[in-house]
């Protein structure tokens, strides 16, 4: 079966451990002097236009996704619960042809009283 412009596709866009310094913890420390994180995305996305095309206005940029990433983390926040959503939000509104949203954020060596190489939370938001 050949696809048609009008066919429906699903693809995921992987951004696979953005590493990005931020002040994020309940510590004023922890916001004061800041860490690194791991931001990773799986990105749905309900359409096969650039698959056919070969265009990047047809698709999710990657850099565009990183942007946000970026542009989020800035935000300093107590709780990487609050970082995730945000970053899940601005991504689903990003475009319509995004139904699912996966983001996962870790701390680099938490303190926490535990070794580890990071420790945080994934979360799923769909339209």
């Amino acid at each position: 079966m050949a696809l048609t412009r009008n066919s429906t596709c699903r693809m995921t866009i992987i951004i696979d451990r953005q590493r990005v310094f931020a002040r994020h913890g309940v510590l004023p420390q922890e916001q004061a002097v800041g860490a690194y994180f791991y931001v990773s995305l799986e990105v749905e996305v309900d359409d096969c236009a650039a698959m056919q095309s070969d265009e990047l206005d047809d698709t999710v940029s990657y850099a565009r996704l990183t942007a946000l990433v970026n542009l989020e983390m800035e935000k300093p926040s107590k709780l990487l619960e609050n970082v995730a959503w945000r970053i899940s939000n601005a991504i689903l509104s990003e475009s319509k042809t995004i139904i699912r949203v996966k983001t996962r954020v870790l701390k680099e060596n938490p303190p926490m009283g535990a070794e580890c190489k990071g420790a945080g939370i994934e979360l799923t938001l769909q339209r």
